[in-house]
């Protein structure tokens, strides 16, 4: 019977892979050891709650010792387990601990202190994740599209080097490369990428006229129609005349996406008709054509915004009935071009970032000023957005780098009730900061970093604090190839290789210098021009020896130089009179005698 249970335990096993039972290597994707490679160089970022930005950086070095003994660096131990007696060993307990009764569990100074904790959100958001770094490459040039899908899964990338690169935390590894790579529109910019509500398809907005659509695999769905440009009122043609300049999916409706170009409109578009626009709205504050520069929904999908390229911010109801004409316009909004809008959650508040350098928190029930303007802020992109963090008890947004300025790009958090700076945090040193987003299922912070040069997604997280998407493809090591891998090599037929059909190779510069060589081109000879010279007969003036011969013996005499060439032709005048030859003997029967008029100095002399 031992031998039979021993054979039937080797077939059960014959079963299953020959790693199964054993004990990974590799640690848990939560490790510190797996994030130690991934910390930020800079210690904990202190929380200043000077609202002067100048004066954030003017701590002490003592306190920021003592912060940086006191910061706790890795994730938080785990709390202390209760003790088990003798007598419960039979009873014990298998997994986390109950928690105790609501009765128990909160006395009336602890129910104040859930109802304060309610109030600023949970505690996971008031905490900025910034304890490690990765960074997402492949950008030749600056990053100014970012989009996040609503699990915290895909991320979509867009650069000024025309192209959007795709990335997926599931299925990438510590290398941090995409999986795909699109090209739009040949020679535009990738301006701005967005979900829709159901993460199946995102908008694409580049430079041209035309935004596209693609599914979540990179796909092309579709491209919606261009305008005729020849119309004069936008209200009349069918889609947008000139290049795009924003974009944004209907956070409720899955079919419906809104648009903003230079040609000064906005327009709504239906993803199932791309022959088509579902409405258009054309800037009708002003008669001028002024593009518009950004545009944005709120949370309930019932209200869009524009910014105008003069500064001024127009927002709309959609409605029945609704028109062209704004519901609420603010004049003079900023002093230049509106690079962002956003509606916070609750749709009582807007941010609006520009150009001018500064960052704009409006009150949606009270639009003639607004109600805290930051300041400091250098903005010198075209797609550079503010943003809410997932409690929206923070406000943040990016900023660039100066040419005589000191500061890299950053992060600027500020408070949303106290309208205050909280903290900035250094991004890159070299590059400015355009995009920004905080996502709430995974808790981490992206921000998008560039220049003419380079470009790249920085992504800060804190293992402690932050779920999946960054912390998955960090502690998931590249596959090792194994010695069952087979892979195909491909033949490659190029019959331009053979001989046969090889093209000569290029000769350019070679005839060119032939062509300089009088002897290889077979260059006529140029025409003697006095004496000589070149070493043609004449040039050496009868100093070779046959020349000098010749002279000496009178069979070369060069007279012509010294006789008078007017002389040498009258001396036959008299033979071609008497005798002619030629011309003359041909009309000498009908031509006249030539009677010359004689000078009136010779009349004087006769008289």
């Amino acid at each position: 019977m031992e031998g039979a249970g021993g054979e039937l335990d080797d077939e059960i096993r014959a079963q299953f892979p020959l790693s199964f039972g054993k004990k990974s290597g590799r640690p848990p994707p939560n490790s510190s050891s797996v994030h130690s490679s991934t910390r930020r160089a800079v210690g904990p970022v202190s929380v200043d709650r000077n609202p002067n930005p100048s004066s954030s950086g003017s701590k002490s070095r003592d306190v920021q010792e003592e912060e940086e003994e006191d910061a706790m660096i890795g994730p938080p131990p785990p709390p202390p387990q209760p003790e088990v007696s003798q007598d419960e060993d039979d009873q014990v307990m298998i997994g986390p601990p109950r928690a105790p009764p609501p009765s128990e569990q909160l006395g009336s100074d602890d129910e104040d202190e859930m109802d304060s904790d309610d109030e600023d959100g949970p505690e996971e958001f008031r905490r900025i994740p910034l304890s490690n770094e990765i960074v997402l490459r492949g950008h030749s040039k600056v990053v100014s599209a970012l989009a996040i899908d609503h699990s915290g899964s895909r991320v979509l990338t867009g650069s000024y080097d025309y192209t959007v690169r795709m990335y997926d935390f599931q299925g990438m590894n510590s290398k941090l490369q995409s999986f795909r790579q699109l090209e739009p529109f040949e020679g535009h910019q990738v301006r701005s990428l967005s979900w829709s509500p159901t993460a199946d398809r995102f908008l694409c907005v580049t430079g041209s006229a035309q935004a596209k659509i693609y599914d979540r695999d990179g796909l092309t769905l579709g491209e919606f129609i261009k305008g005729d440009m020849y119309i004069r009122d936008l209200k009349n043609t069918k889609g947008h005349i000139s290049g795009l300049s924003g974009g944004e999916w209907s956070p409720k409706a899955k079919d419906e996406i809104l648009t903003s170009s230079e040609d000064g409109s906005l327009r709504i578009w239906d993803v199932n008709e791309f022959n088509s626009q579902k409405a258009g709205l054309q800037k009708l504050a002003r008669p001028a054509r002024v593009p518009v520069t950004a545009c944005a929904w709120d949370n309930t999908g019932k209200r869009i915004v524009g910014g105008i390229g003069d500064g001024s911010i127009q927002m709309w109801s959609i409605k029945p009935g609704w028109g062209s004409r704004p519901d609420i316009y603010v004049d003079k909004g900023h002093a230049d071009d509106i690079t962002g809008l956003k509606f916070s959650v609750d749709g009582l508040l807007l941010l609006s970032r520009s150009l001018d350098g500064t960052l704009k928190v409006w009150d949606l029930r009270q639009m003639k000023s607004s109600l805290k303007v930051f300041e400091d802020l250098p903005n010198h992109y075209a797609q550079t957005n503010a943003a809410f963090s997932p409690d929206e008890q923070l406000i943040f947004t990016g900023t660039s780098i100066e040419k005589e300025g000191t500061n890299g790009g950053m992060l600027c958090f500020f408070d949303r009730r106290k309208l205050e700076l909280v903290s900035r945090v250094g991004i890159s040193s070299k590059y400015s900061v355009v995009r920004c987003a905080w996502h709430p299922k995974i808790n981490q912070v992206f921000a998008t970093v560039g220049d003419k040069k380079e470009g790249g997604s920085h992504i800060l997280y804190d293992p402690s604090i932050s779920k999946r998407g960054a912390l998955v493809c960090i502690g998931r090591a590249p596959r090792q190839k194994s010695v069952d891998d087979y892979e195909v090599q491909p033949v490659v037929h190029n019959p331009h290789a053979l001989p046969l059909f090889r093209d000569q190779p290029s000769r350019k510069r070679q005839r060119e210098k032939a062509l300089k060589d009088p002897l290889k081109s077979h260059k006529p000879e140029i025409p003697m021009t006095g004496p000589g010279h070149g070493g043609r007969v004449g040039t050496t003036k009868g100093s070779l020896l046959t020349q000098y011969l010749l002279k000496q013996g009178g069979l070369i005499k060069e007279t012509w130089m010294e006789e008078d060439p007017r002389e040498a032709i009258l001396k036959f005048a008299d033979v071609a009179a008497k005798d002619p030859k030629f011309i003359a003997p041909a009309y000498a029967e009908t031509q006249p005698e030539p009677v010359f008029a004689k000078s009136d100095s010779d009349e004087e002399k006769e008289k």
